[in-house]
């Protein structure tokens, strides 16, 4: 591929992201203020996080880790590759500056997020380019897919998706397949815009983020 090609290595660590893109409380329609949805840690776990330290800037693209770009995947990094590449693993579908919480949410079926260290021009080799801090909102190129719904995991929580009571009264995403060493409770029906738009049948709500924030769940 011509021009300057980027290696940009990323050290993952994965993070919770509580309270900021998913949450809720294990309460009746009369409950008080949410608590908060913790997701599980593994490389394709809910509201997963891995901080990249690029050692190289440039790229295949002039932004490192930019929309439609590809990563590897690996134990402990990540490394920016072709898409056509035998190790491309996942792709970025939305890419921003900045911290997760101050910028725009994830596309509903991220399956993961890479926070993206900043980078000046006089920490790189070559001393000409520069990495801003950032995220990447990842898609991985083939199944598992954490991030549809049901699928267990992903940043956020969407519509489709199943909790399960993880005690003092915060709950932990699950696949709703029951394949999952927990077993799904609560499965979210609709996206509302307030509580009191939920159906009756709702047992918990959601803290879901964008345009419809609550999240009307029923048993399983």
């Amino acid at each position: 591929m011509a021009g300057r090609r980027v290696a940009g290595v990323v050290c993952a660590l994965l993070v919770l992201l509580v309270g900021l893109l998913t949450g809720c409380q294990s309460q009746s329609r009369t409950a008080g203020e949410d608590g908060l949805l913790a997701g599980s840690g593994s490389a394709t776990a809910t509201a997963s996080g891995r901080q990249v330290s690029p050692t190289r800037p440039a790229g295949y693209g002039a932004l490192f880790l930019s929309v439609d770009e590809c990563s590897s995947f690996g134990t402990t990094s990540f490394t920016e590759v072709s898409c056509a590449s035998e190790r491309a693993a996942a792709r970025v579908v939305a890419r921003h500056d900045g911290k997760v919480g101050d910028g725009p949410l994830c596309p509903a079926t991220t399956d993961f997020v890479l926070h993206i260290s900043e980078q000046s021009r006089t920490s790189d080799e070559d001393g000409d380019g520069a990495i801003p801090q950032g995220y990447a909102c990842m898609r991985n190129l083939a199944a598992p897919h954490p991030g549809d719904p049901g699928g267990g995991g992903g940043p956020r929580t969407i519509v489709g998706d199943c909790v399960y009571d993880s005690g003092d009264g915060q709950v932990r995403e699950t696949s709703c397949d029951g394949r999952a060493e927990q077993k799904p409770e609560y499965e979210v029906t609709k996206a509302a815009d307030r509580r009191t738009d939920c159906p009756l049948s709702t047992a918990l709500y959601v803290q879901l983020g964008g345009e419809k924030p609550v999240g009307c769940a029923r048993p399983v």
